[in-house]
């Protein structure tokens, strides 16, 4: 009989030439468990997904709720739904007055297609400036403001008129200008392997897009939900996007993304013309009422509270001479050795010691610790050791 690997190989379009290739039973709060009921601690949680852990119980309990309802009805815009009505309105609540109207979509590059072209029609310019290093999905639109050209040129032409700077370079702010739209930048840098812009960078951009009359697109993709230490991650900075862009832990392990704005500058979509932009399952119910499930358990549980204690132990114990920087922020961090054959050889021992750690698109010399929000000071010595172990043994 074929095996489900085999079945994987032969029949499933492949990203690299190197899948994982863990093949994964069930899965329950901090742990992935394999056939054989091998236990493996998730560092990565999804890729910022699972902020609340695997298959939370208030979580499962909506969507079962919600599959007595209904499914799919019709495509977005059109019935008024209660989970997505339910979800933006509790979005609305916890974010700044200014960001009021929820526009729901699939994905986070869904988001940022749809934010870019909000941006576009509300400004009527056409400028984008992005950063060098940035990653924002991969769709054409997405593409074109991905700071990294390595992962461009086969897919070229792109979108004109894209721009880039350096991120946390105040000198490269003199670019953003009157005839720009907008400019799209993550809080904190994902996929660079996490960077960290000061504060009163932070506040020169928003100075800089408010003056010249552009729209600041704030990509939270990975960085929202408490990731950080704080439920958002521009409340670091005391500062408030036009745009904020959604996904990954949104969903609470559900697909689901959102761009969000102020009511004005979304309602430039209404019209002239009409259906400015289009989703058949943006906001799909069972996704809505398990990202409303996975915020009132972030909310309730008041799990944001322990963010950058978490972090600062992390950063604590993982000392060891291959270790030559731990970057980030909360509990979105990179452990920075020298080469992409320490870090392949450090994941590949942890893997088989029973942690599931990664690296970043644009930073392969860098481990990637994103670990969900629920996990212990235990949990994370035990990680800690583990990581040290690898590290030796490299």
């Amino acid at each position: 009989m074929i095996s489900h690997k085999e079945l994987f190989l032969r029949n499933n379009a492949q990203t690299s030439t190197s899948p994982n290739m863990l093949e994964v039973d069930h899965a329950e709060g901090m742990y992935l468990y394999d056939l054989s009921g091998k236990s493996y601690m998730d560092l990565v949680s999804g890729f910022a997904v699972s902020n609340i852990g695997h298959r939370n119980p208030k979580v499962l309990d909506a969507i079962r709720a919600q599959l007595d309802k209904y499914l799919h009805l019709t495509v977005y815009g059109e019935f008024v739904q209660s989970p997505m009505v339910r979800f933006a309105d509790k979005l609305i609540s916890v974010l700044p007055s200014k960001l009021n109207n929820v526009y729901f979509v699939n994905s986070g590059t869904e988001a940022t297609e749809g934010a870019l072209k909000l941006a576009k029609r509300y400004t009527g310019r056409s400028e984008i400036i992005s950063c060098h290093q940035a990653y924002h999905g991969s769709t054409h639109g997405a593409l074109s403001v991905m700071g990294n050209e390595h992962f461009k040129q086969k897919y070229r032409p792109l979108l004109p008129d894209v721009r880039f700077i350096t991120y946390g370079k105040e000198e490269d702010l003199e670019l953003i200008t009157k005839n720009t739209a907008c400019v799209i930048m993550e809080t904190v840098q994902g996929e660079a392997g996490i960077r960290v812009a000061s504060k009163t960078y932070m506040q020169k951009l928003r100075n800089k897009c408010t003056a010249t009359g552009t729209l600041l697109i704030l990509d939270e993709i990975q960085a929202a939900f408490g990731r950080t230490g704080k439920l958002f991650a521009f409340e670091h900075y005391d500062i408030v996007p036009d745009i904020l862009l959604l996904a990954k832990a949104l969903g609470g392990g559900m697909p689901i993304g959102a761009f969000i704005a102020n009511r004005e500058v979304m309602g430039v979509l209404k019209e002239n013309p009409i259906l400015g932009h289009i989703t058949t399952f943006g906001g799909h119910p069972v996704s809505s009422v398990a990202g409303l499930a996975s915020l009132e358990v972030i909310l309730d549980e008041n799990l944001v509270a322990g963010v950058a204690a978490k972090g600062e132990l992390f950063k604590k114990l993982l000392v060891h001479p291959m270790i030559r920087e731990v970057r980030g922020k909360g509990l979105m961090m990179s452990i920075q050795l020298d080469s992409f054959q320490q870090v392949e050889k450090v994941s590949q021992l942890c893997a088989a010691d029973g942690i599931i750690i990664d690296w970043f698109l644009h930073c392969e010399t860098a481990l990637r610790v994103a670990p969900p929000l629920i996990i212990t000071e235990e949990e994370i010595r035990k990680a800690c050791s583990t990581i040290l172990k690898a590290l030796d043994a490299s």
